[in-house]
C-alpha cells in the first residue's frame, strides 16, 4: 500500500463521526437489517470485534451492532467510489458469497473472482490471472486468506467484510455483519453498490439500483433438514 493510501484510508477510519441511533439516518430501515440476520454474529468473539458487538443473547450468540455497520458501509462506499472500479477486485470463496459478488462487481464495474483465489494473482506479474488491483475487498477473512495474504504483501488497501470471530489482522477497513448468511450478504453487498453509486453522483442521493436485491442473493438453498 502506499503512503497516499495509506494516509487516506487512516483519514477516513479515524475520521468517521458516531453513527446517529435515529432510524432516518441508517440507509434501510432497522426492521429490513434485522430480517436479514445481519446483525447475527457468532458464539466468538476478538479483541477486534468487541467494539462493534452490541450485546449477546441466551443462546450466546453475539449481536453487532447495526448502527456500527450503516456507518461503515457509508465510510467504505465513499473510499471506493474514489477509485476506478476496474482497479477494484472483489473476493468469495464461500457458496453464499459468490452470486453477491458477482452482482456487486456488475453493477458497480468491478472484477470478481468467486472462485478458487490463483495463488499469484496480486502478486505475480507472469501469471496469466494476475491482476493489478489497487484495492481489495473480500467477504471473510478466514475462507478469503490467499487474497488477504497477497494484498497484503503487495501492499495493497484491503477491505472486508467481519463477523463476531474474525480478527483484523491483514485487513485496513471492516465492515461488521453476518458475513456468513445468505440473505445478510446480498442485503450488504446491495447496499454498498447502492452507496457507491451515489456517492459517484450516477444516482440520486436518496436513489436506487436498477436491480433489485434479489438479484445480490444466492440461489443456493439450504437443504430442508429430514
Amino acid at each position: 500500500m502506499s503512503e497516499e493510501e495509506e494516509k487516506a484510508l487512516k483519514k477516513i477510519d479515524e475520521g468517521t463521526e458516531e453513527a446517529e441511533d435515529e432510524e432516518s439516518h441508517l440507509l434501510i430501515n432497522r426492521e429490513e437489517y434485522l430480517a436479514a440476520g445481519v446483525h447475527i454474529g457468532t458464539k466468538l468473539k476478538t479483541k477486534h470485534t468487541v467494539q462493534w458487538i452490541y450485546r449477546s443473547t441466551s443462546y450466546g450468540l453475539y449481536v453487532i451492532d447495526l448502527n456500527a455497520t450503516d456507518e461503515r458501509i457509508r465510510v467504505a462506499a465513499k473510499f471506493l467510489a474514489k477509485f476506478d472500479p476496474k482497479e477494484i477486485l472483489i473476493c468469495s470463496v464461500r457458496r453464499y458469497g459468490r452470486q453477491p459478488v458477482r452482482s456487486f462487481a456488475e453493477v458497480i464495474g468491478a472484477t470478481a473472482i468467486d472462485k478458487r483465489f490463483i495463488p499469484g494473482t496480486l502478486t505475480n506479474p507472469m501469471i496469466d490471472d494476475y491482476f493489478e488491483a489497487k484495492v481489495v475487498f473480500i467477504i471473510d477473512p478466514h475462507a478469503d486468506k490467499q487474497a488477504l495474504k497477497e494484498a497484503e504483501l503487495a501492499r495493497i488497501p484491503l477491505i472486508s467484510l467481519i463477523d463476531t470471530d474474525d480478527t483484523l489482522d491483514g485487513v485496513d477497513f471492516a465492515i461488521p455483519t453476518n458475513n456468513r448468511g445468505r440473505k445478510a450478504l446480498s442485503l450488504i453487498m446491495y447496499l454498498l453498490a447502492r452507496q457507491i453509486q451515489r456517492e459517484k453522483g450516477l444516482i440520486e442521493p436518496d436513489g436506487d439500483l436498477k436491480v433489485s436485491r434479489a438479484y445480490f442473493e444466492s440461489k443456493i438453498v439450504p437443504r430442508r433438514e429430514e
